[in-house]
């Protein structure tokens, strides 16, 4: 009997170690898989720029990629060729592909509100960098204050000039929003010195070649002038070379953006200044707040990069 019940007692540990043996395993298998799913989850980023015949959306995408790099994250870029049409397209397809986060440089920022609607309705937040949208659900946009570059453009000028001239202002796309605050900014400046005019203001849709075709137009009608502002560095340069050709040459050229060869036309004499931004580091930005955005972690809405005014 004695026997019999030490045999009985042993079986009945062996069952419970078992039954714990049993229970464990699935467990253990279980969070093995999802600490796997866990780590293979990887941040794939779209990024849409307006154009990359610009060395400074080159040089933010640079900026981007790098940062992508370094974090081990995928990145898909786009170039819309500054096509709002296109931008759209492109946009669709990085949805199609299945993005995690989209970073979208506006072409035009009217336009691109199609397109991050159907980013939102693809629930894939968006962020802007630059340049805004006016319109669907972004999450950060990430830029300079491109209203108090403008305005530090116009104060140089209105400095430079004694608060007397003729000035040109050659603009950017129109419907884009660095266009438009950086025309704000500019005519906060300006407008308030009664003796500086304004004496012609066209669009040269940040082209330099542009801005040579519409700068020689403008000097056809009047060469009386003493200053240009351009919204972006690739115009003033497109505007020197107008200038230069008419024999122009005491003329005050500011830009806005400090590509290099617009800050060495600075360091040369032969523009008055130009206003910097950092897009290296706006592109950088972007992929470390689509990571947060991608954590579920909060982010501001509006994410500010510095300004510094180059000149000699």
């Amino acid at each position: 009997m004695k026997k019999l019940f030490k045999g009985f007692l042993f079986l009945t540990l062996l069952m419970v170690v078992l039954a714990g043996c049993s229970t464990k395993a699935p467990s253990t298998s279980s969070e093995k898989d999802s600490s796997k799913k866990m780590k293979d989850d990887k941040l794939k980023v779209g990024l849409s720029i307006s154009t990359l015949n610009n060395p400074f959306f080159v040089s933010l995408k640079e900026g981007a990629e790098k940062e992508a790099k370094s974090q081990g994250t995928e990145m898909i870029t786009v170039d819309a060729q500054n096509d709002s049409a296109k931008q759209v397209s492109d946009i669709e397809d990085l949805i199609q592909k299945n993005v995690n986060v989209l970073i979208i440089n506006p072409t035009d920022s009217d336009a691109v509100k199609a397109a991050i609607e159907s980013a939102n309705n693809a629930n894939i937040p968006v962020i802007t960098v630059d340049r805004s949208a006016n319109g669907g659900t972004v999450v950060a946009h990430i830029a300079s204050d491109n209203v108090a570059g403008g305005q530090m453009a116009g104060d140089f000028i209105a400095e430079k000039l004694g608060k007397k001239g003729k000035v040109v202002e050659l603009e950017g796309i129109p419907g884009s929003s660095a266009a438009r605050e950086r025309g704000e900014g500019f005519h906060k400046a300006i407008d308030g010195v009664e003796g500086i005019e304004v004496v012609a203001k066209q669009a040269a849709d940040f082209d330099r070649a542009k801005g040579l075709t519409v700068m020689e137009n403008i000097l056809q009608g009047n060469k009386d002038i003493q200053a240009v502002f351009a919204h972006n560095d690739e115009m003033a340069l497109g505007a020197l070379q107008a200038l230069e050709a008419a024999g122009l040459k005491d003329v005050i050229v500011v830009g806005f953006d400090a590509t290099d060869d617009a800050v060495k036309a600075v360091n040369d004499g032969k523009m008055g200044a130009t206003v910097a931004q950092k897009p290296e580091e706006i592109g950088q930005k972007g992929v470390q707040t689509a990571m947060k955005v991608f954590m579920k972690e909060s982010v501001d809405k509006f994410i500010p990069v510095s300004l510094e005014l180059i000149k000699k």
